[in-house]
């Protein structure tokens, strides 16, 4: 019988506010209203940004042990020889 494979399904909820149009907004400078528009999307940031450090501590200790039995394969061939 197969096993059944787990999956996770992420959903990524992409919610906008609602734009208000007033006289004070339309008087902005557009640096003031990009300023605005980067904090704005900070508090509904949907970046993904993951976390590699074990992947890169795997990565390291598989190279030291590749290091390793290397450095033993040619200390073996000059001893069998």
């Amino acid at each position: 019988m197969p096993s059944k494979s787990k999956q996770k399904h992420r959903s990524v909820s992409t919610s906008t506010t609602p734009t208000h149009t007033s006289k004070a907004a339309s008087t902005t400078t557009p640096a003031a209203a990009s300023t605005a528009s980067k904090t704005m999307g900070k508090s509904f940031s949907t970046e993904f940004n993951p976390d590699y450090t074990f992947v890169k501590q795997d990565l390291r200790r598989i190279g030291t042990l590749a290091g390793i039995f290397f450095v033993v394969l040619v200390v073996l061939s000059f001893f069998l020889r």
